[in-house]
């Protein structure tokens, strides 16, 4: 992972160490945001990574929608079938 991909990823290893035992497991995505976002820094790179992360965070609230959202190139049969192309 790139130094600013690095950096850009300490406050989210940071809420998983601190923050998220104390919350409990509440995503409504699998992989949890958290884990997204990791790996959308290290496939992607920080630019892309970071849209990629702050797209995902946006899109997880009450009215979002749940369930199986890789990150783009992860898995490219999900991507082929539902038409992922961030």
């Amino acid at each position: 992972m790139r130094f600013l991909a690095r950096l850009i990823a300490l406050p989210v290893r940071g809420y998983r160490l601190l923050f998220s035992p104390w919350v409990g497991f509440n995503c409504r995505y699998q992989p949890t945001c958290s884990a997204y976002a990791l790996e959308a820094l290290e496939r992607h790179g920080p630019l892309k990574g970071t849209y990629l992360m702050l797209r995902r965070i946006a899109r997880c609230h009450p009215f979002g929608s749940s369930g199986y959202d890789p990150v783009p190139g992860a898995d490219p049969e999900h991507d082929r079938c539902c038409g992922h192309d961030h």
